[in-house]
């Protein structure tokens, strides 16, 4: 135990205080998968990464990311597809501007390869600046089944969610 709580892997399970889903946690949660990037844990050679990506959602396919074949995270999700995504609402700091009462939502899932010429059009329409790239051969597109997701609607607001909970 650390400071009274119980640690990763401890026997004693504890109530973490999570909120129940409502259709408000629900309409955050599809806002903030509008977000457009977010940062994309994976694991690579056992050992922990976090990278920013962009992403977006599809209506239809759900969320998904634009990553080369030459980055340690599409290395990683090859070694490994498991991963979390988090995203968040640029300019939206919460109370004060403290990054800890904002909005954010982190989804845990398996990356996924999609045929990326059927969703060329939605992702240029969304990140212009893609076209440089999106066309080469070492470009992916991945999508995230998520397995669930953790939302914090602000300090002290946490929300866990069901894969049915969320947008397709």
């Amino acid at each position: 135990m650390i400071d009274g709580n119980p640690i990763a892997g401890s026997a004693a399970p504890f109530d973490r205080g999570h909120l129940p889903v409502d259709d408000d946690a629900r309409a955050l949660a599809a806002r903030l998968m509008t977000a457009g990037e977010g940062a994309l844990a994976t694991s690579l050679d056992g050992r922990p990464l976090a990278t920013r990506v962009a992403c977006l959602m599809i209506a239809g396919t759900g969320m998904t990311l634009l990553v080369s074949g030459l980055s340690d995270h599409s290395r990683a999700l090859d070694q490994d597809p498991e991963c979390a995504l988090m995203t968040a609402l640029g300019g939206d700091r919460g109370d004060a501007g403290d990054p800890l009462t904002g909005p954010r939502l982190t989804l845990r899932g398996r990356a996924w390869r999609i045929d990326k010429a059927q969703v060329r059009d939605a992702w240029l329409q969304a990140h212009p600046a893609a076209s440089l790239y999106y066309d080469f051969a070492d470009f992916r597109v991945l999508r995230i089944e998520p397995s669930d997701a953790l939302l914090i609607a602000g300090f002290g607001r946490a929300v866990r969610l069901a894969p049915e909970d969320l947008p397709r």
